[in-house]
């Protein structure tokens, strides 16, 4: 692709550290990610650790945390490093985001400082996976109504439950886990070695089959004390964490967006319709200037929402916002990309397909379309209408 998309000069909107680090994720996309990610998602297998361990070593995991071998890049910089992972596969963002924005700043926010110490500094180098379990089979969008149950049992705990849909679930080693206990909700660090913890992959996906996606089990795992994070209680732990990933995903699909408007104008350039190119069309060019739009306005948004973010008077409304938006506009760039690609579209020689796939994924996971709907409409209004 020569032709640049940034219609809008957002470029001159970043900081030179900022677009280093893009350059950076751009490329490790490039070279490592998009070479491979046909046969990945054909197989639905990927080689999670040693990605983990790549990712570590160019630091972009947990990169906006400080501290513990971090690498305390600003909340925009995080967000160009999402992009441009998503851009080669949203499930490789999800390994990002879940070890970064859930996992890691479950510990890293909310943990005793032994374990931030123990398990911090091997998870930002991706010597160790984290795993966040907190969607169970039959409570997503109300994790108020989760069954999973962690009961005191001398000084120790003993957690009962099973989480779902739980990325890195099968290739983690330490998993927080999030379970009622007599004084509300509490999360908790479980090494995934713990006797009675196990994580089945879940199989035969259609979307994200470039990422591990697993189901939690616990029965009568037991934990020291030492476990328990100490500085959550209550649902805003987990919510407070949700707002991190989605923050990610603000950015991310604005990169699958990308990469199918980018493959749609390539194609369109060579491929001859009635003599001349498909992109010299007045109705092709209709769409990709829509498209581009839209993209460009994503992109804006997710930038000013990080800036936002940095003064830290993001609020989760505007993170809703920002979710809602990006996500539903990335979906539709994917499926307008694929009209122009027209049969040639579905095949796995194109990326468009994957990236509309795993979309659909994206926009109900960390709150679905109408949980965002509701989270905005409580702010114009004052009602809260999730009941």
């Amino acid at each position: 692709m020569t032709v640049s998309l940034d219609l809008v000069d957002v470029d001159s909107l970043l900081t030179s550290e900022e677009l280093d680090i893009r350059a950076t994720a751009r490329r490790f996309a490039d070279e490592r990610l998009r070479p491979q990610l046909p046969e990945w998602f054909e197989s639905a297998t990927i080689p999670a650790r040693e990605l983990a361990k790549e990712l570590g070593s160019l630091g972009f995991l947990g990169m906006h945390l400080t501290g513990y071998g971090c690498a305390g890049v600003g909340p925009v910089a995080y967000g160009l490093a999402c992009l441009e992972i998503e851009a080669a596969d949203s499930g490789m963002r999800s390994l990002v985001s879940v070890q970064g924005s859930l996992a890691m700043y479950a510990i890293w926010k909310y943990g005793s400082e032994e374990q931030k110490s123990e398990w911090l500094p091997r998870m930002a180098a991706g010597e160790a996976i984290g795993c966040f379990g907190l969607t169970e089979p039959d409570f997503g969008s109300n994790p108020a109504g989760m069954r999973t149950n962690a009961r005191r049992d001398g000084d120790d705990w003993v957690l009962n439950g099973s989480k779902m849909w739980i990325t890195n679930g099968s290739v983690a080693d330490v998993a927080v886990v999030w379970a009622r206990a007599e004084d509300g909700v509490r999360g908790f660090v479980v090494p995934t070695d713990t006797d009675g913890f196990s994580a089945p992959e879940i199989t035969r996906k259609m979307s994200l089959r470039a990422s591990v996606t697993s189901e939690l089990v616990l029965a009568d795992v037991r934990l020291p004390a030492s476990a328990m994070l100490p500085e959550a209680r209550g649902l805003s732990g987990p919510l407070g964490c949700l707002n991190e990933a989605r923050f990610g995903i603000i950015f991310g699909a604005m990169g699958a967006a990308r990469d199918c408007l980018e493959t749609a104008l390539d194609y369109a350039a060579e491929r001859q319709v009635f003599d001349k190119p498909l992109s010299a069309y007045q109705l092709t060019q209709a769409k990709f200037a829509d498209m581009s739009v839209e993209l460009n306005k994503g992109i804006l948004l997710a930038v000013h929402l990080g800036r936002l973010k940095e003064k830290g008077s993001l609020r989760p409304e505007q993170v809703s916002v920002g979710k809602l938006n990006n996500v539903r506009e990335a979906i539709a760039i994917a499926r307008e990309c694929r009209t122009i690609l027209a049969a040639n579209g579905i095949s796995g020689e194109y990326p468009i397909m994957r990236h509309a796939n795993n979309l659909e994924s994206v926009l109900t996971y960390e709150g679905t379309s109408e949980v965002h709907q509701l989270v905005i409409g409580q702010a114009l209004t004052g009602q809260a209408a999730f009941r």
